[in-house]
């Protein structure tokens, strides 16, 4: 099974994930980034980040390549903004909305508190689906890393790892 981690990340928890699934899945990694980078110290970094992701903001991002036909699979990677996923994220379902059908669809989350079941949720709104393949929620896995994280992390694997079992039959 073909799989693509597409990630925005601004503090490099949710990178150093997407480079894990990378080695973990054998995935290829698109690293989402917005033409005009968002703060990443200080108040400023809540008040902008938090008001663009409330505001669901579809920042403008700088060229990526994305060819959907050659994946099975996407994992759509994002720290939690102010109980949702980061805009980034927004504009780049917006921008390849039917690229996703047909697909395995997983997600993953990473926050320093709160609001990652919101932003999943969220998340599948926008996707206009269900429920996703596999979904996990990681507290700060960079900076505070746990037993806890790595559980979800190998469960995570695993279900995609089974359900691309299942696709390939």
């Amino acid at each position: 099974m073909k799989s693509l981690v597409v990630y925005y990340s601004l503090e490099g928890n949710t990178a150093m994930i997407a480079e894990k699934l990378g080695e973990a899945l054998g995935a290829e990694l698109l690293r989402l980034e917005p033409e005009r980078a968002y703060p990443d110290k200080g108040a400023s970094k809540f008040l902008w980040g938090g008001k663009s992701a409330v505001m669901g903001e579809k920042p403008a991002l700088r060229p990526y390549s994305f060819l959907p036909e050659n994946y099975d699979c996407i994992i759509i990677g994002f720290p939690v903004w102010a109980g949702t996923f980061a805009p980034p994220i927004r504009s780049f379902v917006l921008e390849n909305p039917d690229d996703f059908k047909g697909k395995l669809l997983a997600a993953y989350a990473c926050e320093a508190g709160s609001g990652g079941e919101r932003a999943l949720q969220k998340l599948k709104k926008l996707l206009g689906i269900e429920a996703f393949t596999a979904e996990m929620i990681l507290i700060d896995p960079k900076d505070r890393p746990s037993d806890g994280n790595d559980a979800r992390f190998r469960e995570f694997c695993r279900k995609l790892k089974t359900a691309g079992e299942n696709v390939l039959v």
